[in-house]
């Protein structure tokens, strides 16, 4: 990536060779020569909330910069980008959406997340540490930035406009009122779950802002939680957790199980334990912020419930499904099993086969399957 303070070799993470996308966008780019070109005073206190791969901290790690992020792989990618350039430990600060933020924020540059939750839970937590001086600079493709991320921004923080597009990308102007009587954070949302979808029937569940259907029991884990397996299974992981409704309701069926609910999102595990604990669920659990499965034994474990995510920020990708689906055959044991619930066009049952030997249809319906992969 090439930038008004040099050029830098950037991978995503984990790195893959076969990786065609860029650690970096045209909205990165735009946002950095930007800066440059109007000379923003960089020499306070610069906070980037939603760097998605660390190109922006580490395009500008000279000034000290630090990183809020919702994502441990982009805050590993960050980790490892610093340092593939030659960046001094703790020249960058990492923190995490779930971190109290800086008590003072002179610069605040924002990539535009996917989850306009996120961005609402996110600025309204670093509203109290903007003030007047406060040079905000939001950033994204057009295709991310719409009229309720404006409104959001101009809600929260002040006045806010934006610039022409530029490769697709645009910029968002914001100027901080501290006289705007900002909205109270409505996250985390809790609601109960409905009757009909097994042993968490009319539970409680927690979200943090940014989890994948914060408000409401997305359909494929409402028919995932219809047709789980059996109780039985001694250690149980909740792939790509989310809220852990899915782990809650194993607990709840068998408190013997032993759970370990994993999702690279902060805010997901954050909001697996506090369902979890919502529910007064007796038994063991463990939450682990990661990447998938790595740091789990192998051979450890006997049953993966997973409902992988097909896109990758707005790249649609199967890629994450596929590590998924290595990972759990990796920690198996002999005879242990991979259940997993999809959009029946993602043909799951094809990847499971190639890497199984094996793939059976536990349910379906028109539009989601439930499948189940045996390790050998």
């Amino acid at each position: 990536m090439t930038t008004p303070w040099g050029e830098f070799a950037l991978t995503r993470f984990p790195e893959d060779p076969r990786e065609r996308l860029r650690a970096w966008d045209a909205s990165d780019e735009y946002l950095l020569a930007h800066l440059a070109e109007e000379k923003v005073p960089l020499s306070g206190t610069v906070v980037v909330l939603g760097d998605r791969w660390g190109a922006l901290v580490t395009a500008l790690a000279e000034h000290r910069p630090t990183q809020i992020t919702d994502s441990f792989l982009a805050q590993e990618a960050a980790r490892l980008n610093l340092a593939r350039n030659g960046v001094e430990t703790g020249a960058v600060r990492l923190l995490t959406t779930q971190d109290a933020p800086p008590e003072r924020v002179d610069v605040l540059l924002v990539r535009v997340p996917k989850s306009l939750a996120l961005l609402e839970d996110q600025l309204l937590r670093l509203a109290p540490a903007v003030h007047e001086g406060t040079v905000v600079v939001g950033t994204g493709m057009v295709k991310e930035i719409h009229t309720s991320t404006l409104e959001l921004f101009e809600r929260i923080l002040g006045p806010t406009r934006t610039s022409l597009a530029v490769k697709k990308a645009r910029l968002i102007f914001c100027t901080p009122d501290p006289a705007l009587e900002r909205p109270a954070d409505p996250w985390p949302y809790c609601y109960t779950l409905p009757d009909g979808i097994g042993p968490v029937s009319g539970r409680t569940v927690v979200n943090h802002a940014g989890v994948f259907c914060a408000d409401r029991l997305d359909i494929g884990t409402r028919f995932f939680l219809r047709h789980l397996p059996a109780p039985g299974a001694r250690r149980v992981v909740d792939l790509g957790c989310g809220n852990g409704v899915v782990g809650t309701a194993v607990a709840v069926a068998d408190p013997d199980a032993e759970v370990l609910f994993v999702d690279e999102s902060f805010q997901a595990v954050a909001s697996a334990e506090a369902t979890y604990r919502a529910n007064g669920v007796p038994g063991h659990a463990e939450f682990r912020v990661g990447d998938g499965l790595a740091g789990v034994p192998a051979g450890s474990v006997d049953l993966v419930l997973n409902n992988p995510p097909f896109h990758s920020h707005q790249a649609t990708t199967d890629a994450t499904a596929w590590r998924m689906f290595t990972g759990a055959k990796r920690v198996l044991r002999p005879g242990g099993e991979l259940w997993v619930v999809g959009n029946r066009h993602l043909g799951y049952h094809v990847k499971l086969k190639r890497l199984f030997g094996n793939s059976h249809l536990v349910a379906s319906d028109p539009k989601f399957v439930v499948l189940k992969a045996v390790k050998r």
